[in-house]
């Protein structure tokens, strides 16, 4: 797994030293001048207490989601992997049900709440929970610096499909006081015509 990480870090790094080596205008709208936050990690996380279905209720938007709408996601927490397998749909511009799925697991180098996003069709982006009470909110924090730039990503999730709840209030807090602004989140719609089939 170490050493997988590192092939998906050197990834991400290539691309972004790519982009800004090449002298042109057209720079990535997801990738910005700056630093990633250093938010650190919650403490003694319990991986299965994680585990079951979350809804994405605000977000930093994201290009490799093809969904913008009811976005849920289900943890289904694996003994032998000491991760997750991940299912996360929703529905697309369109209102197409799309799903992708993947997984989610720690690794040797960090904290179990620092993991990694090992998806196929996906680079491999950290995945830090920041703050968690497994059974209302979630904010979690996705970042890759390399020199003077960033790709920064950012979830508030939540155990009910709500906008304006419990989790929003609180992530919103929790992202603020490590310097992420909140401004570039966007809600993820819920709305009486979603249906939940992660």
């Amino acid at each position: 797994m170490k050493s997988k990480m590192l092939r998906l870090v050197l990834l991400v790094f290539g691309i972004v030293g790519c982009v800004i080596c090449e002298d042109t205008p057209d720079i990535p709208a997801f990738l910005e001048k700056g630093n990633c936050a250093r938010v650190g990690t919650f403490q003694k996380f319990d991986l299965r207490r994680y585990s079951g279905r979350w809804y994405q209720t605000d977000v930093i938007e994201i290009p490799y989601q093809p969904y913008t709408k009811c976005i849920n996601s289900f943890y289904d927490y694996s003994e032998p992997m000491y991760g997750f397998n991940v299912r996360t749909a929703g529905l697309s511009p369109e209102g197409e049900h799309l799903k992708l799925e993947g997984k989610i697991y720690p690794t040797e180098k960090f904290p179990a709440s620092h993991m990694l996003i090992d998806f196929p069709t996906v680079m491999g982006y950290p995945y830090e929970i920041i703050d968690t009470d497994y059974d209302s909110y979630s904010c979690v924090y996705s970042c890759v610096d390399w020199n003077a730039y960033k790709t920064e990503f950012a979830f508030v999730f939540s155990r009910t499909p709500e906008n304006n709840g419990l989790a929003t209030a609180k992530c919103k807090s929790i992202f603020a006081k490590h310097g992420i602004d909140f401004s570039k989140f966007v809600k993820v719609p819920h709305t009486e015509d979603c249906v939940y089939r992660a």
